[in-house]
């Protein structure tokens, strides 16, 4: 959680409660029901440091858990690794070296025992990216493609002719089912042999001895037909997953490949953005995505941030304006300097995170994998007795029960149980984040939808953390524009967050001031036109004795509104009351509104005065106030809440809030209030500090959690059926296949219709900024 410099911990402070995200000491499932995250460690990320001895590989074979479970099963006990990491999205492993002297022997040992394993290892240097180091993945798609066709033709004819009444022995049957098993099916029995040399009961061995066994026993028509639906299978799954990782991906393509930057000589130049340093001034032209992060210097512009904040309309950029890589740059032109690497952008950071947190095990990715270590040898188990019980204890025919016990192998492998949860939560966390929600992983956010209790930070969180003027009221009449242009000029002399409140509310041009003269504890006075003002507290205006009955009823008015008043004056009389006060955020109240709505209670911990604390969490639509705390006392508040209410979400700032933050089960931060800190350590991050996104990643983690537990009971449901079926002798082998190929694309398209999560929202975004702009032109 965010650290804080500034706040002694308590003593007796406890950890954040465990989300094992990366399923330390969990031994690996079988088939597809592998953790992603190595094992061994405390944390997962999706590279280790630059700093530690490693070796980077990308393997196009490893799409699939099931061969990273081989990989992970013979190098974890290599000589000399130290640590495994396991990126699938761009297929990507990294080999971490017990010392730094091993590295060499490490990478050819590696390498080597990966083409052992029938994988085409490829290293990568230092700045590479693995998702552009198979610059020939296309043309072996096609291929296997056209192979596919060729088989699946061949496995069709010899399937059509054995129902026209060719014997399935024939000569020309057995050439097409040869033909077709050597077109589709000698990777999957490779990669059989494979699982087989290492005791590993996965899909290739279970698929490799269903087709052995239909030919043994004379099904040499369907057991061509099984292999070829199988690769057909795997093309699709791959085609589905691909799409997954492509959702990902379109973020990194936000940011353009080049970017037009100033030379000495006053010129600009069109330059590759990975060349690109900082400090360098670069210009966004209308229309143009911001290259990479940075501050602006010249020119205003609207920006259009809702790649990376989700904001719903576009943001007015001045000089002193932060902008971010992605965005996109709609009105006028804009030079700004460079503020960050071009590997170290939001943006890049959000990608980083996402690829990180998808590796992560949420509670039913972990429930899943210990499942499938119990059933499928449970399965298999079953199959065995199905093929030997019935000949041998009661003297039946052998050859149909072999048949429905290869049946109960095809459809044993629990594929499309284990699948469907990575691919949700992918789903989830990327729609998320197109929502500008950054969430750390699938534990947070399954997590979302257990909480019962939302405590939130008052400055800053709830309310925008900065003055702003709420109140002028002219006395006697006088003209509200002129004494506010008077207290404007006489606080444009000093910077004090009151004063910098007064002069932002003034429009117009500041007029002289004279003898400035800043009065410590009380207000400032100054000459404007040759009259001496005085613009300050209740002790200024006291001390000058021109406080009377109606000034001091506005004081108090004021003042009972959690604002900060002062008074504008001259010699002789009061000429108006001005207040000031940290408002509450756009949205807050709704976002209250709707938490409550969920069944969430809310609570906002403050270290601010009751009065003050009072007044705002009644504004905001919060019945439970709790004011004057110190960030231990707010540690303590966040404990009791779990005890009395369950699972708490904190919000706040990451600084005086992070006892508070470490000891809730979901820690929130505001993202724009500071972005780098949030980014690297908060649970949650709502990039664009909108409060409405909290119900909105609840309502995401309740749709998640149901997307997950629907996926299970399809998954299961499925097999239980043709379990019975295979007991009954009503179910084929190519049926069988049908079914845990159907199972698998069933749920893999469950899960990325979390996809369109994000795309209702920028739908909704869209309308609400059509409506925000109708309104304003009327």
């Amino acid at each position: 959680m965010p650290s804080n410099t500034d706040t002694v911990m308590p003593p007796s402070l406890p950890s954040r409660p465990s989300h094992d995200h990366a399923g330390t000491g969990a031994h690996p499932a079988p088939c597809c029901g592998h953790d992603h995250a190595h094992a061994g460690t405390a944390a997962v990320t999706a590279a280790p440091s630059d700093a530690l001895p490693q070796v980077r590989f990308r393997i196009e074979q490893m799409d699939c858990p099931t061969e990273a479970q081989l990989i992970r099963d013979q190098l974890g006990k290599q000589s000399g690794v130290a640590d495994l990491y396991f990126n699938l999205l761009t297929r990507e492993l990294t080999v971490v070296a017990a010392a730094a002297a091993d590295v060499a022997a490490v990478s050819e040992a590696s390498a080597r025992t990966l083409r052992s394993l029938g994988m085409t290892p490829v290293r990568l240097g230092p700045g590479d990216n693995a998702a552009n180091a198979a610059p020939d993945a296309a043309r072996r798609a096609r291929a296997g493609v056209w192979r596919l066709g060729a088989g699946g033709a061949l496995a069709a004819l010899a399937e059509g002719a054995a129902w026209a009444g060719v014997p399935e022995h024939s000569p020309w049957i057995g050439a097409a089912v040869v033909a077709a098993i050597a077109l589709c099916g000698l990777p999957t029995l490779k990669k059989g042999w494979i699982a087989l040399r290492h005791v590993t009961l996965n899909i290739h061995f279970l698929m490799s001895l269903a087709v052995l066994g239909a030919l043994a026993i004379g099904q040499w028509p369907e057991a061509a037909m099984v292999i070829v639906l199988f690769a057909l299978a795997e093309k699709l799954e791959a085609a589905s997953l691909t799409r997954a990782r492509r959702a990902v991906e379109a973020l990194m393509q936000l940011s353009p490949e080049q970017a037009s930057v100033a030379q000495a000589d006053g010129t600009w130049q069109d330059t590759a953005v990975e060349r690109i340093t900082v400090g360098a001034v670069v210009r966004a032209r209308p229309g143009e995505r911001i290259a990479l992060d940075g501050v602006v210097e010249q020119g205003a512009s609207a920006v259009n941030q809702a790649p990376i904040t989700g904001e719903s309309v576009p943001v007015d950029k001045h000089p002193g304006d932060v902008v971010y890589a992605g965005s996109i740059n709609e009105s006028g032109l804009l030079a700004y300097r460079v503020s960050t690497a071009p590997g170290d952008t939001t943006l890049a950071r959000i990608v980083r995170i996402i690829e990180t947190a998808q590796q992560q095990r949420s509670p039913t990715q972990r429930f899943v994998d210990r499942f499938s270590r119990v059933y499928t040898p449970a399965v298999v188990l079953c199959a065995l007795l199905v093929a030997f019980v019935p000949p041998l204890a009661l003297g039946l025919a052998w050859t149909p029960w072999i048949y429905s016990a290869l049946v109960m192998l095809v459809i044993a492998c629990p594929c499309a149980l284990v699948i469907s949860t990575p691919v949700t939560v992918v789903s989830g966390l990327t729609a998320a984040a197109h929502m500008g929600i950054l969430i750390k992983g699938g534990a947070f956010l399954e997590t979302g939808r257990r909480l019962r209790v939302v405590a939130l930070d008052k400055t800053g969180t709830l309310t925008r953390g900065e003055p702003v003027l709420t109140d002028v009221e002219p006395l006697d009449g006088r003209d509200r524009a002129e004494m506010l242009a008077l207290a404007a000029a006489l606080d444009s002399h000093t910077t004090h967050p009151i004063a910098r409140a007064v002069v932002a509310a003034h429009a117009g041009p500041l007029a002289a001031v004279d003898a400035f003269e800043a009065l410590h504890g009380q207000g400032v006075r100054g000459r404007i036109a040759g009259t001496l003002y005085y613009l300050g507290n209740h002790r200024l205006i006291e001390s000058l004795g021109v406080c009377r009955p109606e000034v001091e009823a506005a004081l108090q008015r004021l003042e009972a509104q959690a604002r900060t008043a002062i008074v504008l004056a001259d010699e002789t009389q009061a000429l108006a009351v001005l207040a000031v006060a940290d408002t509450l955020r756009d949205g807050s109240r709704e976002a209250l509104t709707r938490l409550t709505a969920l069944g969430i209670h809310t609570v906002m911990l403050t270290g601010d005065n009751r009065a003050t604390a009072d007044v705002i969490g009644h504004a905001a639509g919060v019945t439970d106030v709790r004011a004057e705390l110190l960030p231990e006392d707010k540690w303590q508040a966040v404990t009791q809440l779990r005890k009395t209410y369950g699972p708490v979400g904190m919000v706040g700032d990451g600084i005086n809030d992070a006892p508070a933050l470490a000891a809730s089960d979901v820690g929130f931060a505001m993202g724009l209030a500071g972005t780098d800190t949030a980014l690297e350590t908060a649970d949650v991050t709502l990039m664009d500090d909108d409060l409405r996104k909290l119900p909105a990643y609840i309502g995401l983690s309740r749709r998640t959690s149901s997307v997950l537990t629907q996926n299970i009971v399809l998954a299961l449901g499925i097999k239980v059926v043709f379990f019975g079926l295979a007991l009954s002798g009503a179910a084929s082998l190519w049926m069988a296949v049908f079914a845990d190929v159907g199972a698998s694309l069933l749920v893999i398209a469950n899960g990325m219709r979390l996809l369109r999560t994000a795309d209702v929202a920028a739908g909704q975004r869209w309308r609400i900024a059509r409506r925000n702009a109708s309104g304003e032109g009327s």
